[in-house]
């Protein structure tokens, strides 16, 4: 998992070294390899007629995980082009709480103390970043976090999706394999925004670079992160995939200049402690009472 998190975390600071492509053809081209590595990866491992007939027959369900993921695929690099990496990666970092919210609003999940303390601390932080840039920060700034929430918000709608979707094992057609939603994400996205980016500017070099982000950075560590699900638990995983800020901020910082002003760590600090304590005191509620008795997230 911090592997996968390492590699996802490389989105910043490769987009910084694009020569050319910008806005929607560079999640066009992302999007379009992603796919590509998905139909060469899952077609070597399951076949490529269990892959398509996975597509096909996977019912509603799989179709509105596939439009969630393409959401975030398009509004992730979209954002990237208009804001800061940090200011992206800190709002991605959101998407805990907001699936604890949206599984209490659509599924009746009950939200510990710990979680509603998180949300009001995670909002001052939000609101100390979000009122620095309507100041200071400039209009397209400020639409390029907003483009970012998206991110959260689609993710939040999609892991509430699959959890309904593990819990409700009754109709085949619905219930299936879910890790084709990906490549049905991925290729929704791709043809969404290539009518938007035509005529193409990008350079062989912007193309080997965002073959590099659709296959290392998307494909291979969203494979990764279904096969350590099995292992790992919810909270782990949730826990582990908050390093994708620290190492995402990290790599903008050292590899392309992009230091995070202060509004953004103080109040990316703050939200990042208030996912961190959030979601160790629910593994360690985990650990220590087991599963019969455990509150839900």
């Amino acid at each position: 998992m911090i592997a996968a998190t390492l590699m996802w975390s490389i989105a910043g600071v490769v987009t910084r070294h694009l020569e050319a492509a910008r806005g929607f053809e560079v999640t066009f081209w992302r999007s379009a390899f992603n796919a590509l590595a998905l139909v060469v990866l899952l077609s070597w491992l399951r076949g490529p007629a269990v892959l398509w007939r996975s597509v096909r027959e996977g019912g509603r369900m799989l179709w509105l995980s596939g439009l969630c993921w393409a959401v975030m695929f398009t509004a992730f690099m979209l954002a990237l082009t208009m804001t800061t990496v940090a200011n992206v990666l800190v709002t991605m970092s959101l998407t805990p709480l907001l699936t604890a919210l949206m599984s209490r609003a659509l599924l009746g999940h009950r939200l510990a103390w710990r979680t509603w303390v998180a949300i009001v601390v995670a909002g001052v932080g939000i609101g100390w970043m979000y009122g620095s840039q309507v100041s200071g920060g400039g209009a397209r700034t400020l639409l390029g976090t907003l483009v970012a929430l998206c991110v959260p918000v689609a993710a939040a709608v999609n892991w509430t999706l699959l959890h309904h979707v593990s819990r409700s094992p009754n109709d085949e057609s619905d219930h299936g394999d879910m890790l084709p939603a990906v490549l049905i994400g991925a290729l929704i996205s791709s043809a969404l925004t290539l009518p938007l980016c035509w005529p193409f500017a990008a350079s062989p070099g912007d193309l080997r670079l965002l073959a590099l982000l659709g296959v290392v950075q998307l494909a291979i560590p969203c494979l990764l992160a279904v096969r350590v699900s099995r292992v790992l638990s919810a909270p782990e995983i949730s826990l582990l995939g908050l390093l994708e800020v620290v190492f995402g901020v990290a790599w903008a910082w050292l590899g392309a200049g992009e230091a995070p002003g202060s509004a953004v760590l103080g109040g990316g600090a703050l939200v990042l402690g208030a996912m961190v304590f959030n979601e160790a005191w629910a593994l360690r509620g985990r650990t220590s009472i087991g599963p019969a008795t455990m509150e839900t997230r």
